[in-house]
């Protein structure tokens, strides 16, 4: 009889990446970015597969999953698409329900994140057996194309702020390009409470507090070329609310 390994007995692969890509309106990105993380991993020789996980996009974004299936195949492209938009951390859990992979990579799907960077965080993450390995665009080679001042301004006022108040051990604590072992990012979402753009935060300050070790890996972040940035003055508001609440508790 065949041996099983530990991590089958739980519903997951060892060695397997489970990419999860929440899409709202991305129509004009998915093929591109599905394409590009083909090509990385196939190259990387990983054992891999992506879960789009749409929210009711009225632009098509969908039907273009559909096709991405039937081109690379439904063992590599997994549509878990969902009626409307419900919020990033349910569509995690949504897509955690259905991955197969015992690490979960979660990505943009704008082409704001390169899939060039995935081999680094696995290579990153097997050399220290990290919990959660992070990208981040303010150490190293890290950096953002395509932002104004004003916009670079404000993000490194509010990444300040947060390693001032938070001390979180990670330099970036908004970006969304992120590698977690499974079981720890199943944890992580039991605990946080935010939506939008603090849940990214709160992830990682939650995963310090918790004990569980990060890792980071320099990335490029490029603004979206297709589409509009979801990024205003709501979010803003937002993640200062936010900022306040995770002093408070943490």
């Amino acid at each position: 009889m065949a041996e099983v390994r530990g991590d089958e007995r739980n519903g997951a692969v060892e060695n397997k990446y489970s990419i999860l890509l929440p899409t709202y309106n991305e129509h004009d990105n998915l093929a591109i970015i599905v394409w590009l993380i083909v090509n990385y991993m196939d190259k990387s020789d990983y054992e891999y597969e992506i879960i789009i996980i749409d929210d009711g996009s009225p632009d098509g974004t969908l039907e273009v999953g559909k096709q991405l299936e039937k081109i690379y195949g439904s063992e590599k492209i997994v549509l878990r698409p969902r009626e409307k938009k419900l919020g990033l951390g349910t569509a995690y859990i949504h897509g955690i329900k259905h991955a197969t992979g015992n690490s979960i990579l979660i990505m943009d799907a704008d082409l704001s994140h390169h899939p060039k960077f995935i081999p680094e965080f696995i290579k990153k993450q097997k050399s220290g057996n990290f919990d959660v390995v992070s990208g981040t665009r303010y150490i190293g080679s890290g950096g953002v194309f395509g932002w104004d001042f004003k916009r670079k301004l404000i993000s490194r006022g509010a990444n300040f702020l947060t390693q001032l108040l938070l001390r979180p051990g990670a330099s970036d604590l908004t970006g969304s390009f992120r590698l977690y072992k499974k079981d720890v990012l199943q944890k992580l979402i039991e605990t946080c409470v935010s939506k939008g753009y603090v849940f990214q935060m709160e992830m990682i300050v939650r995963a310090r507090q918790q004990g569980y070790t990060i890792g980071e890996v320099p990335i490029t972040f490029v603004d979206r070329v297709y589409g509009e940035s979801k990024l205003g003055g709501s979010e803003i508001l937002q993640f200062a609310r936010g900022l306040l609440y995770l002093f408070a508790t943490t």
